[in-house]
This record gives C-alpha cells, structure tokens and sequence, in this order.
C-alpha cells in the first residue's frame, strides 16, 4: 500500500462473551472485506436479546483487542450505538449469520444519519461444537452443574 491510498474500513459488532472459535471465524470473515477491522464490542446495558454477558465488557474488549486479526477495538456507546460510528467512518458494516440486526432497517437508520455504509452479512459460520457461547453453557453445566 502507498502513501495516500484509501483503506477500506470494515466494522464488526458484537458481545463476545465466552470468546470462542466462531467469534474469530466471523473476524476473519469481516477482515477480508477490507483493509482495516474495527470492532465494538457491546456495552452491558445495551444487551437485551440473550442474558447479560459473563465476562465483564472491560475484559471483553480487551480479548478481542488481543486477536490480530482486529485492528482496532471498542466499547459501544452507552448511549446511541451510531455515536462511535462518527469517529470510525466505516465503509462497510458486517453483520453475523446469527446476529438480531435488520439489514434494511439498519442501512435507512444509516442514511438518515448521513452514513453510506454497504452492509454485509457473513451468512458463513464455523461448523464446530464449541462455536456458541451457548452451547459452551450448556456443556459446562452438563458437566460440571450440580449433581443430585
């Protein structure tokens, strides 16, 4: 790359509680859309979808700031979810196979706020046992929950 070239910025959201196999597939899968990966990674209070994550969103940042395909690394607003967008510019916007996000709702919130994000959804996803924080729940409890 040269001195003046453009990158193409590339944004990945999620909670990535229980950091696992399939989490870094979508990263990867995010990152080969562009040329940098920006991540938020979503604050507590704003998670109303699933339970409340385990790992508290301070350390869960910081995991996800440690992975190299990840180029930069955030907490979300706790306010508007747009409010960090300001700053990154994104050019894209990868949404997960699995994520709760209406693409088209998502894309005229987007307009609206003067962004002219393309968004993409990853329809892949990893194929392993392990590759959902739920299903790394159910066979810890399996294991280890409370025997009778």
């Amino acid at each position: 790359m040269q001195t003046g070239d453009i990158l193409t910025r590339v944004l990945a959201t999620g909670t990535f509680d229980l950091l696992h196999p399939g989490h870094l597939f979508f990263l990867e899968e995010a990152k080969k859309l562009g040329d940098e990966l920006y991540v938020i990674v979503a604050r507590d209070s704003k998670i109303e979808h699933k339970p409340k994550p385990i790992i508290p969103e301070e350390q869960r940042v910081r995991m996800i700031t440690a992975l190299k395909v990840v180029d930069y690394a955030i907490l979300g607003s706790e306010g508007d979810m747009f409010e960090p967008l300001e700053e990154i510019q994104p050019d894209i916007i990868a949404l997960g196979h699995d994520q709760v996000f209406d693409s088209d709702k998502l894309k005229e919130e987007l307009a609206k706020r003067g962004f002219a994000s393309e968004i993409t959804r990853i329809e892949k996803s990893e194929a392993c046992r392990f590759c959902s924080s739920g299903k790394i729940i159910k066979e810890i409890l399996k294991r280890y929950g409370k025997k009778d």
